[in-house]
């Protein structure tokens, strides 16, 4: 239909011009007295409607039924938003571009978008343990900035700082999925060579080996611009591998060193993950608990005296601080521990089947090892004494286990 409204607007002035043509005679062949010649053509014109009136007559409805159709379509159209109300007749972009395809690129072009910050946070503390200002904040930057109507950088670049097994890493992971968006998750202790991580994320220059495929970073991002780039553990990296990340970050950006095709960050959220001044930001966070933006101006310091260069911390958006979990933190996230340890030997936990005697044990453990420890330790510690019985379980066709504790030591019993 788009393309029937095209030709018809294409034409109008022809067919304008003829009727016009046709009026001015009838007017001279009225009112100009000598008009024998005019009489003539006058009279060739009558015979030759007269004689064709039914065809004359048809081309006309049809030209007027495609342009009234286009009209009504275009309003249609522009009543839902897919194009902007305007001209119909000789519209420029008709005339003056490829209309389609300046259309199709348009629609590529990314909408604003806005979010529940309250359900977003709500979802967000209800999975990630012990982290409830991290989330409320958290969710409150991404409404903000998905709500902004045109960007030349990305999303967000933000930095979530603190001790292991805090959540770090698992908090990333669930703000992909409540936003449903594609995770792109890289380990960054396996980029800790300036030249040969680089190659690895940004592609190789041509001549040089790799240079027939993309990188791992601006592959992912060419076939999914609006994912969640989560840099884990972003300190192992090599710094030059920091700095390769400035363009992306500050000018929306990232180029592939193979073809020197320049991808698009604008659309993606950078998730960066850090154990660094672990103990520094630990101290921060007892220090001004009260005082969130305080304790980020020094979380900021304290990272730059870790290492990270002035421009990189310059081009973070937000540092959020994770506490050491404390108590029933602690006991919450190594019961889920727990519990994802069991499953992945094909069994589920009985009904009140870890001894709390288990979880206390952990508690205290994690207080005397300090920040440095994470559950996911202690459970690993578990689980070396616990693996032999329950692939016995397993193998007798039992479902279910419980673990008690005896005399310091923690057994499967199987239900």
């Amino acid at each position: 239909m788009r393309r029937l409204n095209s030709i018809a607007t294409q034409y109008a002035p022809l067919a304008l011009f003829v009727m016009t043509c046709i009026a001015v005679g009838q007017f001279v062949f009225q009112h100009v007295p000598a008009r024998s010649r005019l009489e003539q053509y006058m009279h060739a014109i009558a015979t030759f409607a007269h004689e064709n009136a039914w065809i004359l007559f048809a081309v006309a409805v049809l030209f007027w039924l495609v342009v009234f159709a286009g009209y009504f379509h275009d309003r249609h159209a522009a009543r839902r938003g897919d194009v902007k109300q305007g001209g119909w007749l000789m519209d420029a972009l008709d005339r003056l571009t490829n209309r389609r395809a300046l259309e199709q690129k348009l629609a590529q072009e990314p909408e604003p978008q806005v979010i529940d910050a309250e359900k977003l946070a709500s979802a967000l503390k209800s999975k990630v343990i012990g982290q409830d200002a991290v989330c409320d904040d958290l969710a409150a930057q991404i409404r903000r900035r998905l709500a902004l109507r045109q960007r030349n950088k990305p999303i967000g670049v933000f930095m979530l700082a603190g001790p292991p097994g805090t959540g770090k890493t698992y908090l990333a992971k669930c703000l992909a999925a409540e936003l449903d968006r594609t995770l792109l998750h890289f380990d960054m202790t396996q980029f800790s060579s300036g030249a040969q991580g680089a190659t690895q994320l940004f592609g190789a220059s041509k001549g040089y080996v790799g240079s027939n495929t993309y990188g791992k970073l601006t592959a992912a991002l060419r076939d999914t611009p609006d994912a969640v780039v989560l840099l884990d553990e972003i300190e192992k990296a090599h710094p030059e591998i920091h700095k390769n990340f400035l363009t992306a970050w500050n000018d929306g950006f990232v180029t592939e060193a193979s073809d020197g095709k320049q991808i698009s960050t604008t659309r993606a959220i950078f998730m960066l993950t850090t154990n660094a001044a672990t103990d520094t930001l630990h101290a921060l966070s007892d220090r001004f608990a009260d005082d969130a933006d305080e304790l980020r101006r020094a979380s900021t310091n304290a990272l730059g005296e870790a290492g990270f260069a002035p421009e990189v911390m310059n081009r973070i958006d937000r540092i959020f601080v994770f506490k050491s979990l404390t108590g029933l933190d602690i006991a919450r996230v190594a019961a889920l521990e727990i519990e994802t340890m069991i499953k992945s030997y094909g069994l589920d936990v009985a009904e009140e089947g870890i001894d709390p005697d288990i979880l206390i044990g952990m508690i205290r453990r994690q207080n005397r090892l300090g920040a440095g420890a994470s559950s996911r330790d202690l459970v690993r510690a578990v689980e070396e004494s616990l693996a032999d019985t329950l692939i016995d379980a397993k193998q007798h066709g039992h479902t279910k286990v419980s673990l008690v504790s005896v005399d310091g030591s923690v057994i499967a019993k199987p239900q």
